[in-house]
């Protein structure tokens, strides 16, 4: 067991969350009971997640996605009523890391992304995206992009769309999770012949044929799993908290 606020700041820490200019607060996002026994992680704090964790008695529920994003209405109704009442009236406390998630050198998304497909990373392309966002490596060996496709379908056991000849060798890759697809022509000038990320949007298409590159789309959610995961084994080890990972599965 750990004080919540024991945990917050050892969290905030580790992550380095103050860091980071990010578009939501990081951290604590809803303060819950004093104490944390159970801890549950997820990818986003949606009620069903929500619900899950409420019927393990959770204490706390840590996050990538969490609330209060940037540009967003204020307004406390309708779903994200629905959403901040399930932890209000439990005392059930959430917290959220996003961009420091996606970051941390060993616990994060990028990291863990490459431990699960077994890439070998070569860097983090500090200058060309904001910290510590876009990295780089190979898949090992050089294989086709087809191949590489496969590969990453079986080891997110979801279907990776891949843009570019199936037929060309991937000899440098460089990836960023989640919704991070606009980073392409960042990996276009650090030499990447493929670039891997969540999400894919109309123009990243014509970038990647035009400047002969391949790239796969291989699921905002999937491909962001894998951190808060390390994340929750990490602090559970350190406090000794019972720690479950509840996978509310999305298809995009």
């Amino acid at each position: 067991m750990v004080e919540l606020r024991a945990l917050v700041d050892y969290a905030d820490a580790l992550l380095d969350a103050a860091a980071f200019d990010d578009y939501c607060p990081n951290g604590l996002q809803v303060e819950g009971r004093a104490e944390v026994r159970r801890l549950v992680t997820g990818v986003s704090a949606t009620a069903a997640l929500l619900d899950a964790a409420l019927a393990w008695e959770a204490d706390a529920v840590v996050v990538h996605h969490g609330y209060f994003w940037r540009g967003e209405d204020a307004r406390v109704t309708g779903y994200k009523r629905a959403r901040l009442r399930r932890l209000l009236i439990n005392d059930v406390g959430l917290l959220a890391y996003h961009l420091p998630l996606d970051a941390h050198p060993q616990l994060g998304n990028n990291a863990q992304l490459a431990a699960r497909l077994g890439l070998q990373v070569e860097g983090v392309a500090e200058r060309e995206a904001p910290r510590g966002l876009l990295w780089f490596g190979t898949p090992g060996s050089s294989m086709s992009a087809q191949a590489l496709a496969a590969l990453i379908g079986e080891r997110l056991q979801r279907e990776a769309l891949l843009i570019g000849d199936p037929a060309r060798a991937v000899r440098r890759l460089a990836w960023c999770t989640g919704a991070a697809q606009g980073f392409i022509e960042a990996a276009h000038r650090i030499g990447a012949d493929a670039y891997l990320s969540g999400e894919v949007s109309e123009q990243t298409v014509h970038f990647a044929r035009e400047n002969g590159m391949v790239y796969f789309a291989a699921g905002h959610h999937a491909t962001e799993r894998y951190g808060v995961q390390a994340l929750g084994e990490h602090l559970a080890a350190e406090f000794a908290l019972e720690h479950r990972f509840i996978d509310i599965d999305n298809p995009v």
